[in-house]
């Protein structure tokens, strides 16, 4: 089960109800590697620096983060803030896992995606013809939807997240929880239950609300047209293609791979909680597992053309509006969302790609330039309370906005 991705906030994995901010003072360390000796008046080691320490104010002062960016004038850059665990002042560590959370859509729907190139399913194929009778009740019809309505979100389909059993797990007993195994099939019957915020009309217009069981029934269709769990098909046409020696899928293993930082939030009694160790994250909404550096490959892959081949590559990009789910609207910066892939404005001109991840006690925010050339990606871990994500969101784009403009301190 996926701990709630950006729009759930209210959930992310602990929030309101469930959090009471507790005062935390932690060590902090910041360090940097320069980039060219030669390229100062541009974006640099200085104004990462900066940027990450506005990311981690606007995260409520007490988290930790780590940024790194591929594609400058030599070396990457990187820079960090903060320590492994609240109980030590070892840093960050430049190469720490982290759980990407929804980020995984983007490599769920570039399998997705391959296997359309390869004519193994269309993205014009109905979910009833994948998965008969599994979108149905309530006024759910699988036949109305798409595999491309699953990708960009379109469906209209119920978010399980959403469900009030699974957030009083989430929010009132993760701790008893946290080892939990439930198949995607069984989450997509827990969104069954409900009536869909809309369903497709194609004479109608293109509604978007954002759902997690797109993600669930994307897995799920990969797998019977791929021949291969979710998992598998990712590792090897994605994670082994690009030599992605950090990236992994856990599936149902709680640990996360060393060196790691651990995340904490804070329970309704005012004790800390640990929650670095989890299973909650083993779908193909979340399931991923990777590195600052890893991410800006992947994407810088993608949007380089070699995952993809041209036509699929396309598609990808062809976006849509955000119109039925106000909470998205209001914490993701302006923009519009494709397959799995979120394209935001650059204030320079152009945009650039990307996709959040939020899960428990960690968020994730990659972006990569429209040619591939520049990436970064920026790993928050929480020690209290998750962030305000809005205005998470704001610091983060900042910064992005910043790297990929290649703007310096300059005149900010």
């Amino acid at each position: 089960m996926q701990t709630p991705s950006s729009k759930k906030a209210r959930a992310a994995v602990l929030t309101a109800a469930l959090l009471v901010a507790v005062a935390s003072p932690m060590t902090a360390t910041a360090a940097a590697t320069a980039g060219h000796p030669a390229a100062r008046h541009h974006y640099g080691a200085d104004e990462l620096r900066q940027d990450l320490a506005a990311v981690r104010q606007a995260g409520g002062g007490d988290v930790n983060v780590l940024a790194r960016v591929d594609g400058t004038r030599g070396a990457p850059l990187m820079a960090r803030i903060g320590t492994r665990t609240v109980d030590s002042p070892e840093p960050v560590p430049w190469n720490a896992h982290f759980r990407v959370a929804s980020t995984t859509k983007t490599f769920t729907a570039t399998v997705v995606l391959q296997l359309a190139a390869e004519k193994r399913l269309s993205l014009d194929d109905t979910v009833e013809h994948w998965l008969p009778g599994v979108v149905a009740g309530n006024g759910n019809d699988g036949s109305r939807i798409t595999v491309r309505d699953l990708l960009r979100q379109t469906s209209g389909l119920y978010d399980y997240i959403d469900d009030p059993e699974i957030q009083d797990r989430l929010i009132n007993h993760f701790d008893e929880n946290r080892y939990d195994t439930t198949p995607a099939a069984d989450l997509v019957a827990v969104a069954m239950r409900h009536r869909p915020v809309f369903v497709p009309d194609p004479d109608g217009g293109t509604r978007w609300a954002y759902s997690n069981t797109n993600y669930l029934l994307a897995g799920m269709i990969a797998e019977k047209a791929g021949g291969a769990s979710w998992a598998e098909l990712v590792e090897r046409r994605v994670v082994a293609k690009l030599g992605l020696r950090d990236t992994s899928i856990p599936g149902l293993d709680p640990h996360l791979p060393d060196p790691h930082v651990n995340a904490y939030l804070t329970d309704a009694d005012g004790r800390r909680l640990d929650v670095t160790e989890h299973s909650l994250q083993h779908t193909a909404d979340s399931g991923v597992v990777s590195t600052t550096a890893d991410l800006n490959t992947f994407f810088r892959a993608l949007a380089g053309g070699r995952l993809l081949p041209a036509e699929q590559w396309r598609e990808m990009r062809r976006t849509v509006e955000r119109t039925d789910d106000p909470e998205d609207v209001a914490e993701m910066p302006e923009g519009t969302y494709g397959l799995g892939l979120r394209r935001i404005p650059l204030s320079c001109g152009g945009f650039y790609y990307t996709h959040e991840g939020d899960g428990a006690g960690v968020n994730t925010r990659p972006a990569v330039s429209a040619d591939g050339r520049r990436a970064v990606t920026v790993s928050i871990t929480t020690t209290t309370a998750p962030p305000d994500l809005a205005a998470l969101n704001r610091a983060t784009g900042a910064l992005v906005d910043h790297v990929l403009c290649d703007k310096p301190a300059k005149g900010r």
